[in-house]
């Protein structure tokens, strides 16, 4: 892919800031609906504040990048692989969610130790592109049933036409901004696409409001039009840190043992995740993450040491983003610059009441509309991978119909408090089936040899 900005490039000022808000939109639903899952799940006393998850995920990035030496352009956010992990620590209290998070980093920290020993090259035999294509392909395939929840409503309950609409013209937008599009359109198609759609759901719910017409009542701006913004609390809000709450409670380190079986197993799971995250990243920008430069073990610190640092501001542990990804994709822009201008933003940005109001305003639909491209792009960038595999031999064709299908399946498995993603399912799966059959290859040369 031939990217406009690479990682070292600088876009002028003006540019930058656009730039990065434009990454910002496109990891912010996503990174605040964890702690918006998280309060759902009906734990008194304990309602985590989205605008410190979105200060923790600021937080976390910047972690990221200087681990990595400003040579990776992805962007962490609140990860969804901890909610169940999240949803038992609450029991705990923020001091319980916080030690988890650590807990969790400290397997990143102890794996990356490990590869800076060994190197990599046993990650390559375990996870070779037959491995790593079908499984980055599922992290956007089975991100597909959230992007249509959003963009029909279902969410809510009710199937509704009129917020398809705004999606799909939110989507067309991004498209033809992205295909079509001056420079700088191509640049910002998801801020063009947004605005469209947030536009034309603004003109169906005024229409709704005059006729009465509850239907037609797309856009919720209650968040804004709650702001005083009279006094200083309508314009600044000061995020409830989750080391503040924790400092208030008293902690049974007897429970260390239960928090440590909750979220460490997580981490290896999410481990996997990273690894094709990066290998995908990589094909994208054509420059080898993993194995080049910064490698895997800086990449893997960045991401424990900062998913350490989110949940210690925003009670949510962080991850790599596919919605990161998918954005350097469309746009072409890999500039670490931008990730960097972007974190900062998130950290500023969180303390700002009306931007926070206003992300929460932003309907479902035009999100999913736009997710529909940036799920999409990673999946893409997954079935990329298989023009170096041979899908005439049966070997390579099993196990890539077992990713593909416990994967999209959603195969989970559950071993008492620790849930086991359907990607990581897949990925484990695949793995095995290619380590048999492998094993199976060269037995049986050396058969037919003797």
């Amino acid at each position: 892919m031939n990217l406009i900005y690479g990682i070292k490039d600088k876009p002028k000022f003006v540019q930058l800031i656009v730039f990065a808000f434009q990454q910002m939109l496109a990891i912010m639903a996503a990174t605040l609906v964890v702690p918006v899952l998280v309060n759902a799940y009906g734990v008194q006393n304990l309602e985590m504040d989205i605008a410190a998850a979105l200060l923790g995920a600021g937080m976390g990035t910047g972690v990221y990048i200087a681990f990595t030496k400003a040579k990776s352009p992805v962007f962490l956010g609140s990860s969804f692989a901890f909610l169940s992990a999240m949803y038992s620590a609450t029991a705990f209290g923020c001091f319980g969610i916080i030690v988890g998070a650590i807990l969790a980093g400290l397997v990143y920290v102890l794996i990356a130790i490990a590869i800076k020993a060994f190197g990599t090259r046993w990650i390559d035999k375990l996870m070779p592109p037959i491995i790593i294509g079908p499984t980055v392909a599922i992290i956007g395939l089975s991100l597909a049933g959230s992007a249509i929840s959003d963009l029909t409503n279902v969410t809510t309950g009710s199937y509704n036409l009129i917020h398809i609409l705004c999606g799909l013209v939110t989507l067309l937008v991004v498209i033809l901004c992205s295909t079509f599009g001056k420079k700088m359109a191509k640049l910002i198609p998801f801020i063009i696409g947004i605005l469209s759609g947030y536009a034309l759901a603004g003109i169906f719910t005024i229409i709704g409001n005059a006729t009465g017409c509850d239907y037609l009542k797309v856009l919720n701006v209650s968040a804004l039009t709650a702001l005083d913004f009279g006094s200083i609390s309508g314009w600044i809000h000061v995020p409830q840190f989750a080391f503040v709450k924790a400092a208030q409670e008293s902690f049974d380190w007897a429970n260390l043992g239960t928090i440590a079986v909750l979220y460490m197993p997580v981490a290896f799971v999410v481990f996997a995740e990273h690894i094709a995250d990066h290998k995908n990243l990589s094909s994208i920008i054509g420059q080898d993450l993993v194995s080049g430069e910064p490698g895997l073990a800086r990449t893997l610190l960045g991401d424990g040491i900062g998913s350490m640092v989110g949940a210690f501001f925003g009670s949510c542990p962080n991850t790599t983003y596919g919605e990161s990804i998918g954005c350097v994709a469309i746009t072409r822009n890999a500039s670490v610059v931008t990730i960097i201008a972007a974190a900062i933003g998130c950290v500023v940005l969180s303390f700002f009441a009306p931007f926070v109001a206003f992300v929460n305003s932003i309907p479902g639909c035009v999100m999913g509309g736009v997710c529909i491209t940036l799920y999409g792009f990673i999946a893409v960038s997954g079935l990329r991978m298989f023009k170096h595999i041979d899908l005439d031999k049966n070997r390579n064709l099993f196990v890539v119909a077992t990713i593909l299908i416990t994967g999209i399946g959603g195969l989970t498995l559950n071993f008492g408090k620790i849930t086991i993603t359907n990607i990581a399912t897949a990925l484990i799966l695949g793995i095995l089936v290619n380590t048999v059959l492998s094993i199976g290859e060269k037995k049986q040369k050396e058969h037919e040899e003797a």
